[in-house]
């Protein structure tokens, strides 16, 4: 009996110590209803912000508008841009028409918002939820692109007119970044564009005098220097993509070495350290491939004798570190900062630019030089990012 009654009073104990570290818990997670409120308002506007952040289109206003009816804790909500009404979102979508003329008259036309009185919304439906509206603008760069209606089962008073306001706001914040993204997009394709009308004239004119001096001496051997000319060139001149993987940059690399090789013979040493763990992480296309085009160009072809071009991709953990580094002439580095400020080197610069707008500026290129003690370019990518896909 005293073993029992001795086992009954620890499982109370410990029952009462759950129920107490469950109260604790829950205080830490939300110590006022306040504070819970504030959470489930961010976490629905976290949800209703991917979609805009494609810009403001039928299928973004769709996915959003549960999220910005949840926000403004209303019956129904619309959407338009500037031509139709994108999406309804709720119960009463017969008052659509009359809502979208009120959006073009209104907000569409003069960017001040509108509120529908109960009157101008009658219909014969006893249960329909619709007496009210508010309708307010949504703007990007001060230009009206849309419109948000919140629609209300009571009269509209200056709550819901603040709260539609507010919300339009947060919307119009979501496509003004949306706007940001396609313009650092759109930079990011000219950037590689400038790469791509990068490609030396003289290498191009060195490597077909490389080809034509086998085709009597080595027919075979002028004909695989050509298909990895042509292999090359294909790969630079592609037309999608703004991302590969670094297995595909470092093929297009070995091809032109290939054919600086066939050229320079014995005066080019190549020297690879390559981590397998690390060739499916996705680089930017022409990100490391032009860092040793230089160390070719500057680097080597004006020193006489052998010169060595290193190219290094190790596992950092969540990183991967890439260098390419020469024994070549080197340069002073004030000289270097100078032309790379006035775009002397539009390759280093170019890539420098997409690194920290794609990955943030602690991912930009590290270069290090001097006369004489040749020159090494590093960068850091991370092995995962959100906004990155290989293709």
């Amino acid at each position: 009996m005293r073993a029992a009654w001795v086992v009954a009073v620890l499982l109370l104990v410990a029952g009462l110590s759950v129920w107490a570290v469950g109260r604790v818990r829950s205080r830490r997670r939300f110590a006022t209803s306040a504070e819970r409120v504030t959470f489930e308002t961010l976490h629905t506007a976290s949800l209703a912000a991917p979609p805009l952040r494609l810009g403001l289109t039928e299928t973004s206003a769709g996915k959003s508008a549960r999220h910005l009816r949840t926000l403004l804790g209303t019956p129904a909500i619309a959407i338009s841009d500037t031509e139709r009404s994108l999406v309804w979102e709720g119960p009463g979508d017969h008052h659509g028409d009359r809502l979208w003329r009120a959006a073009a008259d209104g907000p569409l036309a003069t960017g001040r918002p509108v509120v529908v009185p109960p009157e101008d919304l009658l219909c014969a439906d006893p249960m329909c939820q619709v007496r009210g509206a508010v309708v307010v603008p949504i703007t990007v760069d001060e230009r009206t692109v849309g419109s948000l209606a919140a629609v209300t089962a009571t009269e509209p008073g200056p709550g819901l007119v603040q709260a539609a306001l507010e919300t339009a706001r947060w919307v119009s914040t979501q496509l003004e970044l949306a706007e940001l993204d396609q313009s650092k997009a759109r930079l990011v394709r000219a950037e590689v564009r400038a790469l791509r009308a990068q490609i030396s004239p003289h290498f191009v004119y060195n490597a077909l005098t490389t080809i034509a001096s086998f085709v009597r001496t080595d027919p075979e051997r002028a004909r695989e220097l050509l298909l990895e000319f042509a292999d090359f060139t294909r790969y630079s001149f592609r037309s999608h993509g703004e991302f590969t993987t670094l297995a595909e940059e470092l093929r297009s690399i070995d091809r032109y070495l290939t054919l600086e090789r066939a050229r320079f013979g014995d005066r080019l040493e190549v020297r690879l350290q390559i981590a397998p763990e690390v060739l499916p992480v996705a680089v930017p296309f022409l990100g490391v491939q032009p860092l040793v085009e230089n160390a070719v160009r500057h680097g080597l072809a004006a020193k006489t004798g052998v010169g060595t071009v290193s190219i290094v991709a190790e596992d950092a953990g969540t990183a991967c570190l890439i260098s390419v580094e020469d024994d070549g002439v080197g340069m002073d580095p004030d000289i270097l900062r100078q032309r790379a400020e006035g775009g002397g080197h539009v390759g280093l610069g170019n890539i420098d630019d997409r690194l920290r707008s794609v990955f943030g500026d602690e991912f930009g290129l590290v270069v290090e030089t001097a006369p004489g003690a040749g020159t090494k370019v590093s960068m850091r990518i991370p092995k995962f990012h959100a906004d990155v896909r290989a293709s």
